[in-house]
């Protein structure tokens, strides 16, 4: 299933975990090992409590141009990780994660960003799904997420002509939460997870899945289910420590856990 050379280099910037796909002559195409790495990075992510929020991005100046169709059409076994396609699709980590987004970010690649709960993106940044232009389809939930996310009949319009557009166009649509000069969009990630990160990292995560859950709940069941997800940080030292940092009139020490 692997070569020698990683697809994915794995980097811990503080409590920042950075997943970088390294395969630039491919700008960044995702293979089966390729997700495989990124699933390892994410079970990572959410297996260390010192890591508070994860960042994704590409290598050599591109996000990702989607899954490595030269790769499928060889014919090479695929196996599915147990996150699903780019071994996060299914189930994204329970922690906040961001895509620093470069050059292109296509296919798989917007799927890639749906998946994410944050967006920081390039202004010459080029997204879309253009899967149709191959009859194929996005089969990585960018056909049901992306109408959640932006109107309807422009998620629609992007579904059927398969058009890319410019990062500043999906801003405007509320789907890049920044926009920055082209070079600056990992270091805005950074900055975006500092912001976060003042705050207590499990009622960061609670906050992450409960969101990340509504979709799937009725409002009568949002109430129940989201208690259990919510008492993780009830119960944590963080929580003690946010209360006691309150009352000291100091910054909190937060530990994950």
């Amino acid at each position: 299933m692997s070569d020698d050379k990683p697809r994915v280099r794995v980097e811990r910037r503080g409590h920042v975990l950075i997943a970088t796909i390294d395969r630039p002559e491919v700008k960044n195409a995702c293979d089966n090992q390729t997700a495989f790495e990124l699933n390892a990075a994410m079970d990572r992510l959410d297996a260390e409590d010192e890591l508070f929020v994860g960042i994704v991005t590409g290598a050599g100046g591109a996000f990702s141009a989607g899954a490595d169709l030269k790769a499928a059409a060889s014919g090479a076994l695929r196996q599915s990780p147990a996150r699903g396609g780019f071994g996060v699709f299914k189930r994204p980590p329970r922690k906040p994660l961001i895509a620093a987004v470069e050059g292109v970010a296509v296919g798989g690649g917007l799927e890639l960003c749906l998946s994410c709960d944050l967006i920081v993106a390039a202004k010459d940044a080029r997204m879309g799904l253009p899967e149709v232009r191959h009859n194929l389809v996005a089969v990585g939930g960018g056909l049901f997420r992306l109408p959640r996310r932006i109107p309807y009949h422009i998620a629609m319009e992007l579904a059927l002509t398969g058009e890319l557009k410019t990062a500043d166009y999906f801003a405007a649509l509320g789907l890049v939460n920044r926009l920055v000069e082209p070079g600056q969009a990992l270091a805005e990630a950074l900055a975006l997870a500092d912001r976060l990160m003042a705050n207590g990292p499990t009622g960061l995560a609670a906050a992450k899945e409960i969101v990340f859950q509504a979709a799937n709940w009725t409002e009568a069941e949002a109430w129940e289910q989201q208690r259990a997800i919510a008492n993780v940080a009830f119960e944590s030292e963080d929580r003690k420590e946010g209360l006691k940092a309150f009352v000291e009139k100091r910054k909190p020490v937060w530990q994950g856990r």
